[in-house]
């Protein structure tokens, strides 16, 4: 007879009720810059309203590497611009584990023209299985090449790891 385990979410791995992984326990965060008002806490942790922003301007990394593979259900990311109009650019990648290329989940394009189009939210259903990073590449404005990278929310939902027995 062949079972398997369910090894239940621990408190340290999802906030409660949500679905939503608690990616200060779980997962490290790597930034390629930060605001000093606005560091990547603002963007990943439950109750960080004011979001992260870039210091410096240009392409710009936010890369999530995780404690434990994940079987990744479900991402959210929440861009806001209410100063200035720009055409932003962002490519969503993960890592499987035990492999060195990234694979391509999605990239998309995206015009803010304040003060109509200030806000753009996604939410892509994936099934990513055993990922050990996901990485968000975010080019500010493709058309200047000063303009600051921000991001208003980054959420991973991921379902409990199964433990052969």
């Amino acid at each position: 007879m062949r079972k398997r385990l369910l090894v239940p979410l621990s408190n340290n791995d999802a906030a409660p009720k949500s679905g939503w992984l608690d990616l200060e326990q779980a997962a490290v965060v790597e930034v390629s810059s930060e605001s000093g008002s606005h560091p990547i806490e603002g963007a990943l942790l439950s109750d960080g309203a004011k979001g992260w922003r870039a210091n410096s301007p240009g392409l710009q990394t936010i890369r999530l590497r995780f404690d434990h593979p994940q079987t990744i259900r479900l991402i959210r990311v929440v861009f806001r611009e209410e100063e200035s109009s720009r055409t932003q650019d962002f490519v969503l990648r993960w890592l499987p584990q035990g492999e060195s290329a990234w694979k391509e989940i999605v990239r998309q394009q995206w015009n803010f023209n304040p003060p109509n189009t200030v806000e753009e939210s996604e939410q892509y259903n994936v099934e990513l299985l055993s990922a050990v990073a996901i990485e968000l590449s975010i080019n500010p404005d493709i058309s200047r090449a000063g303009a600051m990278a921000s991001l208003q929310r980054l959420q991973v939902s991921a379902e409990p790891q199964v433990k052969a027995v």
